[in-house]
């Protein structure tokens, strides 16, 4: 039976996860699997001293799947580097082989008004920034702080691709243009820096063996800027690790919320989805966090991990319905809507699957 590793997390992460979990149990008719809960993050330094303790490992390593809800507060923030709970995010990608992020974007109609641009900029918005995710200047060496002979600091790191590195997550672009409208926009800095100018080379030679798809390249800054300016133009957006994370945060706003927009880290034995916003400790415990993102992100895992593109379907329509009658978590609420918690709009998605099964 497929087993799920839940693993929550701090600040909002356990209250969206519990929802998640409450839209999971709708199809246990329907998927047999069963759900294992272990630490990360904060929560698993305060029990174990450790931001991914061994547990949680050895059930990363046997699961079929990982949901993940989120890492990290300021209770943590003067820990040393090494220790923080961001590191076990980055430990539990390594641990599983997690090369490649997918982001996906679109916009949901009935918050077209809460986007900060014009509607007319979001016609036909619908792209998936592919991130890869184990290289770059967050895994490259050497990196520290060092200090000369007379007492001056300096702080280092290094942007560092390889060949294999790069070809593999060119190919998850392209193959993924092929399910979409066949364009891949590759983001890079090769005016300027050698591993940019060789993560193009590299990619343009990948791009051999896919004759049908259309490649582009940008600068990381013009592409930063065509995002708000013609968002439609993009399809698949292919960046290295750095680019992409800052990148897919800009894109996110596009949606009017980061509460609204999943994950999925692909490329290992198994997967792990998780949405895109942070574990926001200021309102963690009251209601207000929106669980949407959280929700889609299983709906990703049923698609993907699992292969049932019907299920992840009935999600979508579910939370598309309580978008319909106005309900809205803080993050989007608006006048005229009507505001709910995350609890509430949890409820509301699981009733509409339910009456959608």
């Amino acid at each position: 039976m497929p087993n799920i590793l839940i693993v929550a997390g701090d600040g909002i992460g356990p209250e969206i996860m519990n929802e998640a979990k409450r839209v999971l149990d709708c199809f246990a008719g329907e998927i047999d699997f069963t759900m294992t809960e272990r630490l990360i993050g904060g929560a698993a330094i305060e029990a174990t001293g450790s931001p991914f303790p061994a547990e949680t490992q050895e059930a990363a390593q046997k699961a079929d799947a990982v949901l993940l809800g989120a890492v990290g507060g300021p209770k943590w923030d003067n820990l040393p580097l090494a220790e923080r709970p961001e590191k076990g995010l980055l430990a539990i990608r390594k641990t599983l082989g997690l090369y490649a992020n997918l982001r996906p974007l679109s916009i949901w109609p009935q918050l077209a008004a809460f986007s900060p641009l014009r509607p007319e900029l979001l016609q036909n918005v619908s792209f998936t920034i592919v991130r890869e995710l184990t290289g770059d200047v967050y895994f490259g060496e050497p990196r520290g702080v060092r200090t000369d002979e007379n007492g001056k600091r300096t702080a280092f790191n290094t942007m560092v691709y390889s060949e294999d590195e790069i070809r593999r997550i060119a190919k998850v672009a392209f193959d993924l243009a092929r399910k979409s409208r066949k364009k891949v926009c590759s983001i890079d800095k090769s005016n300027v820096l050698e591993s940019m100018r060789f993560w193009r080379e590299i990619v343009e030679e990948e791009h051999k063996a896919y004759p049908d798809i259309e490649l582009s390249h940008l600068y990381v800054d013009n592409a930063s800027m065509q995002i708000i300016r013609q968002p439609s133009s993009f399809d698949i957006m292919l960046t290295p690790n750095m680019f992409g994370d800052i990148l897919s945060d800009e894109a996110a706003v596009l949606s009017g919320s980061l509460g609204l927009l999943p994950s999925a880290s692909i490329g290992g034995k198994s997967a792990l989805f998780e949405p895109i916003h942070g574990s926001a400790p200021d309102i963690a415990g009251q209601g207000l966090a929106n669980p949407i993102g959280m929700i889609l992100s299983a709906a990703m895992m049923l698609e993907l991990s699992f292969d049932r593109a019907d299920l992840g379907g009935k999600i979508r329509a579910a939370v598309a319905a309580a978008l319909d009658k106005g309900l809205r978590t803080a993050d989007i609420a608006s006048e005229g809507t009507t505001r709910v918690s995350t609890q509430e709009m949890g409820t509301a998605i699981v009733e509409g699957v339910k009456a959608g099964r």
